[in-house]
Parts: C-alpha cells; structure tokens; sequence
C-alpha cells in the first residue's frame, strides 16, 4: 500500500505542475515598463532565464508564446519591454518610426531599458539572473546583440533575423559571451554587406560565434505572421523556424550546462 500511495503522489504532483504566466511591471528611472514571463511551476527554486526582446510591435502574443516555449524547457522566459508600458503600436508607421528610433540614434538608451529587465530579474526569487542568455527576433534580434556588446551579466546571446549594424564598432571588445545569429539567406532588409561586415567584425575581435545562414528565408521568417510570400521581403519559413528553434534548444543546454 505504501508504494501505491507513493506512486499516486507522483502522478497527482506530475498532473499539477503547469506553465504559468504573469505579467511584471518594473522601472527603467521613471519610465513603467511591463513585461511577461513565463515558468514551469514543478520547479520550487530558481531557474534559468531567457530574456526575449521584442519584435517592432512591443511585447507581443508572439514574445509571448516564444516565453511559453522557453518555460516548457524548464527555464523562465522573460519578454522584456523596450518602449514602455502601453506602447505597443499597431501601425507600421508607428512601429517603424519607434524601432528606429532605438536602433539608428539611441542605441545607450536601447541597452538602459534592457538592463532595467536584468535588474528586475534579479529581485525575482523565480530567475536565477546569474545564469541567462539575451535573446531576440527582428528588432529584438538586434537588442540581443546590443546586450553582448554592452559586456552585460549574460552566458549568450541569439538574434533571430535581426538587423546587424554597430555604431558603436569599440564595443565588441565586451562580447565575451557566445554568440548566435540565424538570418535569412535573401533577406532585403538585411543585405550581404551588412552581413559581410558583421561576420569580419567577430572575426578580428575573436569573438566566439556561430552564423547560420537559411537558404530561401527572408525577413521574420519564425513569425506566421509575417504571411507566406517571400517577395514581399518578410514572410514565415517552416523549415527555417524549426531548425533555428532546435539550435538555440541546444545552445541553451549548452551555456546553462543541464
């Protein structure tokens, strides 16, 4: 009887374990800022966190569900807020004058508001910051990127079709993180100089990276939203998504060593 109620137990604690979410809202100064994580509640002591920095939009259904995923892995996924709380466009305008607005003249402020999520990370008993990677697609790809080259508190960082330009080239003397890229093979937003110059500039600096090319795939290409017409210069890739996903599945057991 007694190994009966024992193997109950078991299955009655395995039934009841479940993602959680919740959303957190911390501060960068005086500016709200509200972000999302995700985690598997059968674990009782910290774990592992993914920052995900968010595409154009926001944080969004996507970051979203992208946390859910990273939290079915057993780490805590964090969507982290860049624009602050409530500024979440829904206009291509307006996303494109936002996202710009951090990448080409405000790269310093892009880094304070991700920093401001790893700072958050460490007063939640949830997240163990001391063990975290950065990561991001499209404009977030572009903010994972931005929190190597800041020499930030993380064990890697993996941009997911995000732009690779560096005003600031002094800077990728801190990334002494692993690094990933994955990045559509014809994107147009993205072209071969770009590219060319990324790759040269981890090389001359040493940099320990990997950058996987993906034949046919452009612009957003894990995101079904982004529709299914490549001409259009963004548009979701299967094959791209999955095999880029099954990559960083392995590189976070990698880095976090489980």
């Amino acid at each position: 009887m007694k190994h009966l109620f024992v193997f109950f137990m078991l299955i009655a604690s395995t039934a009841s374990a479940a993602i959680q979410t919740e959303v957190v809202n911390y501060k960068d100064g005086n500016t709200d800022l509200e972000g999302y994580i995700a985690y598997d509640d059968k674990f009782t002591g910290p774990r592992p966190v993914v920052y995900i920095v968010h595409q154009w939009t926001g944080v969004s259904d996507y970051e979203q569900m992208r946390a859910r995923m990273i939290a079915e892995l057993g780490y805590v996924g964090f969507a982290i807020d860049v624009y602050g709380k409530g500024i979440r466009p829904t206009d291509p305008a307006e996303r494109t004058r936002l996202s710009d607005f951090y990448k080409a003249g405000n790269r310093a402020l892009f880094r304070q508001r991700e920093m401001a999520a790893l700072e958050y990370a460490k007063t939640d008993s949830r997240m163990d910051a001391s063990k975290a990677v950065a990561i991001g697609y499209c404009f977030g790809g572009t903010g994972a990127l931005e929190l190597a080259r800041a020499g930030a508190a993380i064990l890697g960082a993996v941009s997911f079709h995000g732009a690779l330009t560096n005003p600031n080239p002094q800077d990728v003397a801190n990334m002494k993180m692993p690094t990933m890229v994955h990045h559509g093979a014809i994107d147009p937003f993205v072209p071969p100089t770009e590219v060319m110059a990324f790759i040269n500039e981890m090389n001359t600096a040493k940099v320990d990276y990997a950058f996987t090319s993906y034949a046919n795939a452009v612009h957003s290409f894990t995101d079904k939203n982004a529709g299914n017409d490549p001409s259009k210069g963004a548009a979701y890739d299967e094959k791209a998504d999955k095999r880029s996903w099954s990559s960083l599945v392995a590189f976070l057991k990698e880095v976090f060593g489980e």
